[in-house]
This record gives C-alpha cells, structure tokens and sequence, in this order.
C-alpha cells in the first residue's frame, strides 16, 4: 500500500461513500472519516468498511479539515483529502501507486485534474474542466486555508506538481438536494463577501494569494475579487452564465449542460447577489432607523431644555 492517509469530510454520504471508498481500495495506508454527526447510514457503512471513524460538530469545511490534520494522529508520509461524493479513475489510481513515493522534496504537493459529472454526464465545456486542485501533500507541509466558500488547500512550505490523470466529481443525490446545498452555499458565499470586504491581514497569511500569473486557483480568484465582484449586482451572473455557457462552448454539453450552467452559473450566483442585496438593504434600514432614533432623542432633550 502507498504511505498515504485519506481524509473524507461526511454528513449523510450513505449513497456516495462506498464508491469512494472502493476507488481507494489497496492503495491508501489509511482512510478517515471525519463526520457531522449524520442521521443516515453513514457511520454504520465505515465500521463495516473498518474505517478509522470520528465526529466532530461541523463549522466549516476548512476548520473540519484542519480538525483532521490536528487530531487523527497521521502518521504516513502524505496525506489526501477527498470529497465523499468522488473518486479515484483507474489511471489516476496506477498513477498515484506508481509516482507518489518516488517525488523527492522540494516537492511537497500534488495537484489533480477533477472531472464533474451531472445527472449521469461528464461536464467538458464552460470553463468546468479541468478544475485543478492541489489535494495530495506531505503530511505536515499544508493546511486548509480559512474560508466560508471555495477554501483550498494551501502549502507551507515546498513546491508542487501536477499528475496526469483524472479525480472524478459524481455526486448521485437528485437535483431537490443540490438546490438545497447550493442555497445553503450561496449564504456562506454572502458572507465570505462581505467578510471580504474588511478582511484583516491576519485572515490573509495562510490563504491564496490572487495572481494571474500563478496556478489555475489563484487565477480564478484574482478574476474574481478584481474583475467580477465590480460588476454591478444582478448584471454579473447574466454576463457569467453567457461567458460559460457561449465563449466557453458549455452549450456542447447538451442538456446536462443546459441545467448545470444555468443553475451554477446563473442560478446560484444570481441568489448569492440577491442574499447580498437583502443583507444590504437590511443594514440599511437599521441604520436609518437608528439615526432617526438618535435625532428624536436630541429633538426630545432641546424641547425640555426650553421648557426648563
């Protein structure tokens, strides 16, 4: 077996578990499942399976992996974190046997190519794939960098390098949960904005830096604080889901397509502006309120002072 932990966050993963887990099957030393505390049978499958099982009251995803790499005692020399909803192809199963314990340092990192399947088909078109992904280090080189939404792995230390082969994204929940975890998102999304807008330096020391000259994460994020978040709200999602969807040719993914861009490249980010406009528009009023209250107290304290 390669000296390898996998670290898998769950919540209710009884569907999506046993594939993942099977794509792992003879290659990792070690898997770890780090759950909040489901309700279904997702405990009861990593006892079967002989799973090293833990619970832990779920924040965020970054503060849950960075639980993980604290407090499960990893011992191997790298470690890997996986999404219970994914899974290993074959060649990137033969390709993670044969490379990883011939990487020599400086490199201390591994970056894989992840593929997202949507009602059953592979989306290739609208900027989807590749997603780039640095998920494999050695162990005590990284961290999860503290985010809300869209959090990555970042390296303290060392360099890192891509394998060729394909990590596969197939969730097999049906659309009403996706929704449901989308609107959930698109609250932390809210808040990771807002947040971000006075985000204190100390925030910042571990996290990716935005560059357009670096890798694909920190692309995508500079584009995204410097170009996209200037875009007035509600025009943005119209303009993203058309860029995706026409430039990004994602209109060849045929009907798959048509529903997972409209809904996460239209859909998601039109909500994600909405919850900032009523979170806006919410402030606002408070602080008119407010400043109505301070002048009636001071309207209040002039007339007694004439009548005195």
């Amino acid at each position: 077996m390669t000296d390898l932990t996998v670290i898998i966050l769950t919540k209710n993963e009884e569907v999506n578990l046993i594939k993942c887990v099977s794509s792992l099957q003879d290659l990792a030393k070690r898997i770890v499942v780090i759950d909040s505390y489901s309700t279904d049978r997702t405990e009861e499958i990593c006892r079967e399976l002989k799973i090293d099982f833990y619970q832990h009251e779920f924040t965020d995803h970054a503060s849950q992996f960075n639980w993980a790499l604290d407090n499960v005692d990893i011992n191997t020399q790298w470690s890997m974190r996986m999404d219970a909803d994914e899974e290993l192809t074959v060649d990137l199963y033969s390709e993670i046997k044969t490379k990883l314990h011939q990487i020599k340092e400086p490199v201390n990192g591994i970056i894989l190519k992840r593929r997202v399947y949507f009602l059953g088909k592979w989306i290739k078109h609208g900027d989807v794939y590749p997603q780039c992904l640095l998920r494999i280090f050695r162990t005590g080189t990284a961290i999860c960098e503290q985010k809300l939404m869209d959090e990555h792995i970042v390296l303290l230390s060392g360099t890192s390098i891509t394998f060729d082969k394909d990590l596969i994204d197939n969730n097999t929940k049906d659309l009403e949960w996706w929704t449901q975890k989308h609107n959930w998102y698109s609250g932390k999304e809210m808040e990771e904005y807002l947040r971000g807008i006075k985000r204190i330096e100390e925030e910042e020391v571990h996290n990716i830096k935005p560059t357009l000259f670096k890798g694909q994460a920190e692309r995508k994020r500079w584009i995204k604080d410097t170009i996209y978040y200037k875009i007035p709200l509600f025009t943005r999602p119209a303009l993203y889901f058309c860029y995706r969807y026409f430039i990004k040719l994602g209109f060849l993914d045929g009907k798959q397509g048509v529903i997972f861009h409209f809904l996460q490249g239209f859909w998601y980010r039109f909500l994600v502006d909405a919850k900032i406009y009523e979170y806006r528009r919410k402030t606002s009023s408070v602080e008119l309120a407010l400043k109505q209250s301070g002048s009636e107290r001071v309207n209040e304290t002039k007339n007694k002072t004439r009548s005195i």
